[in-house]
């Protein structure tokens, strides 16, 4: 996989801290304390809840709940993603002896890569919604009354936005920062994460026959998300690609299954659903394409 050369140069900003402890080890025992501290965190939230309020740790526990199938529940869920940002963060200070957020890169620029991109991926998939064709061919199911939903948006979008920070300050910024330390070549530093981002979305108990293409869709976007995040030298574009991708998978339209509790609305089929869901899932990987192709653009301006 060979670039043009200085396409990745801004990538370097990103990796010049990870080069002063680049063994691998140091990778490996990093991960393994952001687990120790994510597992731990989670423990002491869930005690704290069980002794505080013992109907509140009932509800998140009852399975007819379902996995996020509830606003409750899925605000939890998508808020304990937080952890994982506290781990890799301690992995990163305590293994590497590096700031936490060298990771994200210059916070001004990140945040500034993040709105530019974002509002153009926005008016992407605006423009994608007013064309023609106006459906997937089935009328979508309502789930969330539309006041409820309104209200619960804003604290919504805070909760999909640390889920999704906390996957590319994990993979985009931990494991390919770490990689790229100690391995020139991209076809390690990118498509390594990419193969681990896909395996942590392989779910063949929720998507039966769909596992496998969920899990190299996944992939694919790892792929484009470390692309971006090399030529940006900062996290922001990737946070933006994913944020607009889950708000529009968690928030707008989900599928009935899990993570539902927060939607406008769901599908009328399921995750395991061969035809309808791969059908969705082409268009989604479409629009995917399109955006980071956009990103691409706009960080360059």
């Amino acid at each position: 996989m060979r670039m043009p050369e200085g396409a990745y140069r801004p990538h370097e900003n990103l990796v010049a801290t990870a080069r002063e402890k680049p063994q691998v080890w140091r990778l490996v025992l990093g991960l393994i304390v952001a687990g120790f501290v994510t597992f731990f965190a989670g423990f002491a939230m869930r005690t704290v809840l069980g002794v505080v309020s013992p109907d509140f740790q009932r509800e998140l526990l009852n399975p007819a709940n379902g996995e996020g199938n509830t606003p409750l529940t899925l605000l939890l869920l998508l808020f304990s993603f937080g952890f994982v940002i506290l781990g890799i963060f301690v992995a990163a200070r305590l293994v590497q002896h590096r700031s936490p957020l060298s990771m994200i890169g210059p916070l001004q620029l990140a945040i500034r890569q993040f709105l530019r991109v974002g509002g153009l991926v926005v008016m992407i998939g605006i423009l994608v919604m007013i064309l023609p064709p106006y459906d997937m061919g089935e009328p979508l199911e309502p789930n969330l009354p539309v006041g409820i939903w309104l209200a619960l948006l804003p604290i919504s979008l805070l909760a999909v936005l640390t889920q999704v920070a906390s996957e590319e300050i994990l993979f985009r910024g931990y494991i390919q920062q770490s990689l790229a330390a100690r391995f020139r070549s991209p076809l390690v530093w990118m498509v390594v994460p990419a193969i681990l981002f896909g395996i942590g979305h392989y779910v063949p108990a929720q998507a039966g026959a769909n596992a496998a293409l969920i899990a190299i869709w996944a992939f694919g976007f790892g792929v484009m998300a470390a692309d971006i995040t090399a030529r940006a030298g900062t996290l922001g574009p990737a946070i933006a690609l994913h944020m607009i991708n889950n708000v529009t998978a968690i928030l707008i339209v989900s599928v009935p299954d899990s993570l539902s509790g927060l939607a406008l609305a769901t599908t009328p089929f399921s995750l395991s659903e061969k035809e309808n869901l791969r059908s969705w899932m082409l268009v989604d990987f479409g629009f995917i394409v399109v955006s980071w192709l956009a990103a691409r653009l706009a960080i360059r301006r």
